[in-house]
């Protein structure tokens, strides 16, 4: 493996060529240390051994600080680049965001019953006037979604609209009554 050193030498002696020949040389062993990495994770894990030597060597390729003094420094570096790569899929998929280990659970609709009080009942009925003056679709949304009590697919379709354009001015309506009905900060 001495063609690694060399390689990495022409590279640092600023040989455009010699970067290009590089990965050919490295990449099934990068492939080895890929694997030897992955064996440690879960089983079912959705990062790959290729994808995770694709990953380190854009990271290595692309770093500006590409001295290298040897085979051993350069694959010290690739290692570290997947065991930070691992790190970072692994808190993206334990993210408070993506429910961190909570199981998925699909939200049945049809079996919500609204029952909301009088107070309320009144409340959104005001705000709902003023809400059609600034935005008709949205007060329309509520008015289907609210008092009648449709899921957000009858709703779209009867509004002739994307089940995604509902869902957002669905979210912009609940914001804007509730800042109107609970008054402005």
């Amino acid at each position: 493996m001495r063609d690694v050193t060399r390689i990495l030498k022409a590279i640092q002696a600023g040989d455009a060529k010699a970067a290009e020949e590089l990965l050919p040389v490295v990449y099934d062993e990068l492939r080895k240390l890929a694997g030897y990495k992955m064996a440690g994770e879960a089983s079912g894990h959705t990062l790959q051994a290729t994808a995770l030597v694709h990953e380190a060597w854009l990271r290595l390729a692309g770093s500006h600080q590409q001295s290298w003094q040897n085979r051993a420094h350069f694959f010290g570096a690739a290692a570290e680049a997947m065991r930070r790569i691992l790190v970072e899929h692994a808190r993206r998929k334990r993210s408070l965001k993506r429910g961190g280990g909570a199981e998925r659970e699909e939200l049945d609709e049809s079996k919500l019953v609204l029952t909301a009080p009088p107070d309320e009942l009144l409340a959104v009925h005001e705000a709902l006037d003023r809400l059609a003056m600034e935005d008709p679709a949205a007060a329309e949304l509520v008015k289907l979604r609210y008092f009648v009590g449709m899921t957000m697919e009858e709703a779209a379709a009867a509004m002739g609209m994307a089940k995604r354009t509902a869902e957002n001015l669905w979210t912009y309506a609940r914001a804007w009554l509730h800042r109107e009905i609970r008054g402005r900060p």
